[in-house]
């Protein structure tokens, strides 16, 4: 190794690499229009961010509505389905009622009919 050199650190490499490249000057001309850029740049950012949230409040809104609705939908078929069985069992209740009715009286007719021959 040469005197001066650090070899496999790489601290006087990297000093001779930074000599060796060419330091770019700019004039104010294009250092005005570089931080227009930079401007255009952080008010991009900032838009793109406030559709951001605003798009997460939206989301979170529909979000929130899409599920109340979709509550309020399974509610109002249970609902509906529950009517539909109190119905049947009425139904069910009157049929067995009725039914029983006319045992009786098919019982009483058969009896007196027996009871006439």
């Amino acid at each position: 190794m040469a005197a001066g050199e650090e070899g496999s650190s790489g601290v006087v490499d990297d000093e001779v690499e930074e000599e060796t490249q060419p330091r770019i000057s700019c004039s104010e001309e294009i250092m005005e229009r570089i931080s227009q850029i930079f401007v255009k740049m952080e008010h991009f950012t900032l838009q793109v961010s406030e559709m951001l949230e605003a798009g997460k409040a939206m989301f979170k809104n529909v979000s929130t509505e899409f599920e109340e609705r979709l509550i309020a939908i399974h509610r109002e078929q249970i609902e509906k389905w529950d009517e539909e069985i109190r119905e049947l069992r009425l139904l069910d209740t009157a049929n067995e009622e009725a039914s029983a009715l006319l045992q009786k009286v098919r019982y009483h007719l058969v009896h007196n009919v027996q009871m006439g021959l």
